[in-house]
């Protein structure tokens, strides 16, 4: 391999490496529940995280399933983003997707990167679905319901939102959002400052 190539591969694998430590910190996922869902050691996947390791794709695909992604969301290159965007704008055609098909909810990142304390997420719900689970955030996030209409429980309080409402949740507060709509796509802006 000759020297540049070799530069390119573990640049590669430090970008890629990056992309599993910010989106596994993001989901609350520690090492040792990575390592042991994947059957491979701390330390192995403390070195893919550093791009010290090489990753082969059964591995990536392990650790892809884990972390509820595609593969395919590891291999945006950060090559396509001017050097001056990179940290600072998600240009459309560019964002990183997370498609949960099973259960007809997708999202967007719209920030950078999930590492940072502010995350911006576009989510869209198919129609009717509904995510079951109560939920209990360590931050603070919002969002402004961009079309459709959004079921929101806070505790043991349902409300309905309408294109262009927006809402405010507490660390300290259960809740669960859901599509309002049997027949029409929810899309919701998300402004989350903390855990996601």
């Amino acid at each position: 391999m000759t020297k540049n190539r070799k530069e390119a591969a573990d640049q590669e694998n430090l970008r890629i490496g990056r992309q599993i430590r910010d989106l596994r910190k993001a989901k609350n996922i520690t090492l040792i529940e990575m390592a042991e869902s994947i059957q491979r050691s701390v330390g192995y996947v403390s070195q893919v995280e550093r791009g010290v390791s090489s990753l082969p794709i059964p591995v990536l695909q392990a650790i892809s399933d884990v972390l509820g992604v595609q593969i395919s969301w590891f291999f945006h290159s950060d090559r396509e983003v001017p050097l001056d965007e990179l940290n600072h704008i998600v240009r459309k055609d560019n964002r990183r997707s997370l498609n949960f098909s099973d259960s007809g909810i997708r999202e967007e990142l719209l920030s950078p990167q999930l590492s940072g304390q502010l995350k911006m997420i576009l989510t869209t719900f198919a129609p009717g679905v509904t995510n079951s689970e109560s939920r209990k955030m360590k931050g603070e996030e919002g969002g402004l319901v961009q079309s459709g209409a959004l079921s929101l429980w806070i505790e043991d309080n349902r409300f309905i939102l309408n294109a262009g409402d927006s809402f405010t949740l507490y660390g300290d507060e259960n809740y669960r959002v859901g599509n309002a709509s049997e027949t029409e796509e929810a899309v919701v802006v998300w402004t989350i400052i903390g855990g996601y």
